[in-house]
């Protein structure tokens, strides 16, 4: 190599040395290929190797324009050289190859720019010469290295950060010299390297974010883009980097082992290029537009990647609801379905492992975030697919809907805290859906059918139950239609489901299904017209036929705030609708359970003594009927109960009591 260098620096070819040295090179390259387990020889073999690498790079350095046939020097020996390197024999490889495609390029481009002014004559045709000598660099470099590269996109494990690195000098060099690229990667080798290493789904995330950190900023890459007609450049970018955050806890164990120190640094390391790519991401230019439509601060890319994630998808929801016109909205769906690619795909992993819980956590985090704040975009004809495919994969698979089937403690646990971001997206998508309305308000009390038993405690005073997702999911105000929606049809479905009878046996944890109704009543702060309807008659079915305390004691309670919460004293609609209630529970139960039915509306009438004076020529009546169909004559012991009623119900009352013993047989 002093040789080589000593024609390097005077400037002369050396083809014919070169080519000695290098067929030497392939030699050893061959017996190192072949030399796996014998140490001493690898060894051997390895100092002279390096030595050679070593050297073709201090010619690579020394060059002044590559024009003197250093493309010798790059063989057909790396390609047997590559496979057979290790740990640190690869990362020295790589790092040769990294100056390599570097000092090319410069060159080339130096060169590219032609003679400078004042230069003599021989040396304004240097330019020519030196150019064919960089296709023949160019040539040898994705001939004797690239397919190597290419190879270790799917490797087992997370590939080194130098692979990346290198991958994205070879995809500037297709920039600079697109001819001399692989055929396969032809006619648009940048766009070819792009789909194989920024954009492929299957290529590790760790692999993905390092060599589209190294080009984001390039800006001969987005002008090349930019002239090639393909307007996706920055989508697929982004949609690469929701990828990566979604699938950053992918090379995590499953189980609850704990963690290696350098799992943990690889973990940071990661974490760091993710945090890194991020503000990248947030630079380009869709980005920024669509930040700044929804008026999100640029602050937000200085938070951790998986923060910036939801910001990012609030954005897109909030953009999407300021636009005005069909067209507009109609390509904002189209731009978000490509952001996302197959999400569900990215997150599999995690689903089919049941683990790490970190991923799960994140992946039913992120895509609930989805669901409610693109709510909007997803109740769309062209994105509902889509939803349907999250709803069953993540809320309602074939494992989950097995109600008696235990289910890992993390997927619980992460349905259970993402749980209300889907039930608020979905509520406003059912208020929205011009023609999925019925399938997708079946899918709505289809979850909350499930996961309503799923999370109820056996009791209502159970430790460690937590809030239930649902009482989450209806907040504390119900003005919004979506909410409503919700309300009505979570009481519906526990209405349907879970208070039952099978004849006179009570449905199971009904202390805890009633405790819940009081909980929703009490923070919707108002009584809606679907709360009578479609608790009330149920709730006083408790009260007269359950001789549990914590039962009867909850159904009193719900029946006060239902009674107090519309006075029938006022005239309303609500008054109409809560006496029908009260008119059709006397007719149906005073004939078999009379004692109790009047007990009841003894209760009732201290809260609202117009209310069940109202009732007084139904129940009048109803004991009448009752009589009548045991033809026994006058039932003593029921009229003398409802003379106790009678009682407490003032003016009216004593009439009524005048009345009946006025009355002959």
């Amino acid at each position: 190599f002093a040789f080589l260098l000593i024609y390097v620096e005077k400037n002369m070819d050396i083809s014919a040395l070169a080519e000695k040295v290098s067929n030497a090179f392939r030699e050893k390259a061959k017996e190192f290929l072949v030399t796996k387990n014998d140490y001493t020889q690898r060894q051997n073999l390895w100092t002279l190797l390096s030595t050679y690498i070593d050297g073709v790079q201090e010619v690579f350095e020394t060059s002044c324009y590559l024009s003197l046939s250093e493309e010798k020097l790059l063989n057909d020996g790396f390609t047997m050289l590559l496979p057979a390197c290790r740990g640190a024999e690869l990362s020295m490889v790589l790092n040769f190859l990294q100056v390599v495609l570097a000092r090319l390029r410069s060159v080339h481009e130096r060169v590219s720019q032609g003679p400078q002014l004042g230069n003599t004559a021989p040396a304004a045709e240097l330019p020519l010469v030196a150019k064919e000598h960089h296709l023949a660099v160019a040539s040898a470099l994705w001939r004797n290295f690239f397919p190597y590269l290419k190879s270790q996109r799917m490797s087992q494990t997370p590939p080194s950060p130098q692979l990346a690195d290198t991958a994205a000098g070879f995809t500037l060099l297709a920039l600079d010299i697109p001819s001399k690229a692989l055929s396969d990667l032809q006619p648009q080798p940048v766009l070819s390297m792009m789909r194989l290493f920024g954009w492929d789904d299957m290529v590790w995330p760790q692999l993905v974010s390092r060599y589209l950190m190294d080009l984001i900023e390039n800006s001969s890459l987005c002008e090349a883009f930019s002239s090639m007609g393909y307007t996706s450049y920055e989508a697929l970018t982004v949609r690469s980097w929701l990828r990566c955050v979604l699938q950053m806890f992918l090379d995590q164990p499953s189980g609850a082992l704990a963690k290696t120190d350098a799992e943990r640094t690889v973990g940071k390391a990661y974490m760091e290029q993710l945090t890194e790519m991020t503000r990248l991401i947030f630079k380009l230019s869709e980005v920024e537009n669509i930040l700044l439509k929804a008026n999100v601060g640029q602050s937000v890319f200085k938070q951790d990647p998986k923060n910036a994630l939801v910001q990012f998808i609030k954005a897109v929801g909030r953009t999407y609801s300021g636009l005005q016109t069909l067209p507009e909205k109609s390509a904002m769906v189209a731009k978000t379905l490509e952001y996302l690619g197959d999400v569900l795909k990215y997150v599999k992993p995690y689903l089919k492992a049941k683990g790490p819980p970190e991923g799960l956590q994140l992946t039913y985090w992120i895509i609930g975030c989805l669901v409610k704040f693109c709510a909007p975009i997803l109740a769309t004809s062209k994105a509902q697919q889509l939803l349907f495919r999250i709803v069953d994969c993540l809320l309602l698979p074939h494992s989950v809907l097995q109600q008696d089937k235990e289910l890992p403690v993390a997927l619980l646990s992460a349905i259970q805290e993402s749980l209300p971001l889907y039930l608020q997206g979905l509520s406003f998508i059912c208020c929205q859906s011009q023609t999925q309305g019925a399938y997708l308000n079946q899918l709505l009390g289809s979850i909350i059918r499930h996961y309503f038993g799923r999370f109820l405690p056996s009791s209502p005073t159970a430790p460690g139950a937590g809030q239930h997702p649902l009482l989450t999911a209806l907040g504390s105000s119900i003005t919004a239609p979506q909410l409503l929606h919700l309300h009505k049809t979570t009481l519906h479905v526990i209405r349907e489901s879970y208070l039952q009878f099978r004849g006179h046996a009570p449905p199971p944890r009904l202390a805890s299904v009633l405790a819940f109704i009081l909980e929703v009543l009490q923070r919707t702060q108002s009584t809606e017209l679907c709360d009578i309807d479609l608790v009330l008659p149920a709730v006083l079915k408790c009260l007269l036929l359950v001789n549990e305390l914590q039962v009867k004691k909850i159904s009193t309670d719900i029946v006060q705030y239902m009674v107090e919460g519309c006075q029938a004293g006022s005239g309303g609609e609500h008054a109409t609708q809560l006496t029908s209630v009260f008119r059709q529970f006397i007719q149906e139960y005073t004939a078999v359970y009379d004692h109790r039915v009047f007990s009841i509306l003894e209760t009732v009438a201290v809260l609202d003594q117009t209310l069940v004076t109202s009732l007084i020529p139904t129940i009048t009546q109803s004991l009448k009927d009752s009589e009548h169909k045991q033809g026994l004559g006058r039932n003593a012991a029921q009229r003398e109960a409802y003379k106790r009623l009678l009682s407490h119900l003032a003016e009216a009352g004593q009439n009524e009591i005048q009345k009946l013993e006025n009355e002959t047989d």
